[in-house]
């Protein structure tokens, strides 16, 4: 069973993947492997296609410069989408295949963007209040209010995924949030929710 893990920028979706992993369940972080993905060949050329010859520095992906052009035009964005996501998508598929667990958790960022939550068994949700999450960015990735608000405006409203979800969790205490964690485990593993 596959079940996709999602929530806004600095909701904490790599907190709750952590609770996860730490009751044995195999995580599969979509972000960090599309990073993987962007620097072997196949990627790389239909990239540099893409962005031109500045989109690697000294073998590594020029992330300054394809977010400054992603984030300010959205059609190149949906093309960098159109050659990552299947990318990561495949790879996905490969890796769960070799899994041995009642279920897997797939953690990415926009799972309901991009319709990638259809491919899942069940999804779970994990919101924080919007001036919380602002914060936690902006001390994380020591970055500006606007750029982070900018990475925000990318992503649906949680009011707009909640109805999409199986559960939902807030992330606002952390013992709280690893309980509620452990409860939804615990449905899961016994079969208690209707895929």
């Amino acid at each position: 069973m596959v079940v996709g893990l999602t929530g806004g920028i600095g909701s904490g979706k790599s907190t709750v993947a952590g609770f996860f992993k730490n009751l044995g369940v195999p995580v599969y972080i979509a972000d960090e492997e599309a990073k993987k993905l962007m620097h072997t060949s196949p990627l790389v050329t239909k990239i540099t296609a893409l962005f031109g010859s500045k989109a690697y520095s000294n073998g590594e992906l020029n992330r300054a410069f394809i977010a400054d052009l992603v984030f300010n035009d959205n059609v190149l964005l949906q093309n960098l989408n159109g050659i990552v996501h299947p990318a990561v998508a495949t790879h996905f598929k490969q890796w769960s295949r070799k899994q041995n667990a009642p279920y897997v958790i797939k953690e990415a960022a926009i799972l309901f963007e991009n319709d990638g939550y259809k491919q899942c068994d069940l999804n779970i949700l994990i919101t924080a209040p919007a001036a919380e999450r602002l914060q936690r960015v902006i001390h994380r990735d020591h970055a500006t209010e606007q750029e982070v608000r900018a990475r925000m405006a990318q992503q649906w409203e949680d009011g707009k995924k909640i109805p999409l979800a199986d559960f939902v969790i807030e992330n606002t205490n952390l013992k709280k949030c690893e309980k509620e964690v452990r409860k939804i485990h615990v449905k899961i593993s016994r079969g208690l929710v209707n895929s």
